[in-house]
């Protein structure tokens, strides 16, 4: 199907340009959105008449969202879950959560603008692209977390908290203090079985 861009599309064109995608693409997603028009004579005339007004526009929105991106770069957003000790999510965090989280922020973020392949399911830290227009985008992280103090450790840290950590540095430690015991005892044992008596022939 032949269509008129009514905006920058990645990897398609840009405003003006009448390109060719596969039907469902444009029905199910460019048309209703208002992101392209069908390139029929008539589409075509009407969106030449309101060029000049859609760049400008554009120009507008294109700005707004480049101050918007200076506030957003990388700004870490909480994402408070239940997991498992494997890390593993009960559940997932759905590019809906992203934009909600970044609104409650003060950023007036759709869902729509978050771009995520598939849902998070793990706890981590995970870069997430944000288009804030066809023109702009940016980077946040998302920080999926079990708490709010786990989630200040690992943006501190930038890796994902795990609360094994905690016992293996224990375990160090009280290995560390019995290695040292140990090794006092064997020099107390040693210093006991020296025999001063010279060897005789």
């Amino acid at each position: 199907m032949d269509i008129v861009l009514l905006e920058r599309i990645d990897k398609l064109g840009n405003m003006g340009d009448v390109v060719a995608v596969r039907p469902g693409y444009a029905r199910n997603f460019l048309l209703p959105r208002g992101k392209a028009l069908r390139a029929t004579r008539d589409n075509i005339a009407r969106f030449e008449a309101e060029r000049a007004e859609r760049e400008e526009r554009n120009l507008e929105r294109r700005d707004v969202a480049g101050s918007l991106k200076d506030r957003l770069e990388g700004v870490h957003v909480t994402l408070i879950r239940q997991a498992a000790d494997n890390l593993q999510l009960y559940g997932s965090v759905k590019a809906r959560d992203i934009a909600d989280g970044l609104a409650a922020m003060g950023f007036p973020v759709d869902r729509r603008m978050v771009v995520l392949d598939r849902p998070i399911k793990t706890l981590g830290l995970f870069k997430v692209t944000t288009l804030l227009h066809p023109e702009v985008s940016v980077t946040v992280v998302a920080n999926v977390a079990r708490t709010a103090d786990e989630a200040m450790i690992q943006e501190a840290t930038g890796r994902t908290f795990h609360r094994a950590d905690d016992d293996e540095e224990d375990v160090d430690e009280q290995a560390v203090e019995e290695g040292a015991v140990e090794e006092e005892a064997v020099e107390e044992t040693v210093g006991e079985d020296v025999d001063d008596t010279p060897i005789q022939e």
